[in-house]
């Protein structure tokens, strides 16, 4: 084979891969939307979406709009997280809450060998720092099934949740306070969330693909 051929060879190889690997970074990005409930009534949705950057980092996103009116009850939640990954080690989160009682926001980065973490949310105030590296959070749970991981770390407290599996093979995390939400996977796929509330508790449900 002559120089010429060894070249134009190689150039129709690049051309094959090159539109594969587009392809592929552009099929890494994952979205899951869900319906929000109370008392069996839909009040607002969640949507869910991790993508990969450029750089090879993961980008989260959880997006939360529930409103709820129920003669005396009224709740309005604008709920908003973005986490940063690298190399499965989260390197930054910021939570954004807007809701009828006021804007909150909690924000937890790396600082190379520690995590500065503040949370001012509603009723809940925390400033403090982590040494722990950080490599499972809820974000992510609705994501991968925590089959490995006996805590997530809670973006919106700046706190961690314990985890653990109950008889019938759900997922319990549940923060300091004592309150456990519990989350229900099939074939690995999260498809229920129940989040306590002292009022009314939320129901998370997946919604069919294309809803």
């Amino acid at each position: 084979m002559t120089i010429n051929h060894l070249v134009v060879a190689c150039l129709l190889l690049l051309l094959t891969i090159c539109p594969s690997v587009t392809y592929a970074q552009k099929e890494t990005a994952e979205t899951r939307r869900y319906a929000i409930e109370v008392a069996g009534a839909q009040v607002g949705t969640l949507t869910a979406t991790r993508k990969i950057q450029p750089d090879g980092q993961w980008f989260y996103t959880l997006i939360s709009d529930v409103k709820v009116n129920f003669l005396i009850y009224k709740l309005k939640i604008y709920y908003k997280v973005d986490n940063l990954v690298r190399q499965g080690q989260l390197m930054r989160s910021t939570v954004e809450t807007h809701t009828n009682r006021g804007d909150y926001v909690s924000r937890t980065e790396w600082k190379g060998d520690h995590y500065d973490i503040v949370a001012q949310q509603y009723k809940h105030d925390l400033t403090t720092t982590e040494r722990a590296l950080i490599d499972y959070t809820i974000t992510d749970l609705y994501f991968t099934e925590p089959t490995h991981h006996k805590r997530a770390y809670a973006e919106y407290f700046g706190d961690f949740s314990a985890i653990s599996r109950t008889p019938k093979g759900s997922y319990l995390a549940a923060r300091r306070d004592g309150r456990a939400d519990e989350y229900t996977y099939e074939n690995g796929q999260l498809v229920k969330v129940i989040k306590k509330n002292p009022l009314k508790n939320f129901v998370i449900r997946l919604l069919p693909a294309g809803k």
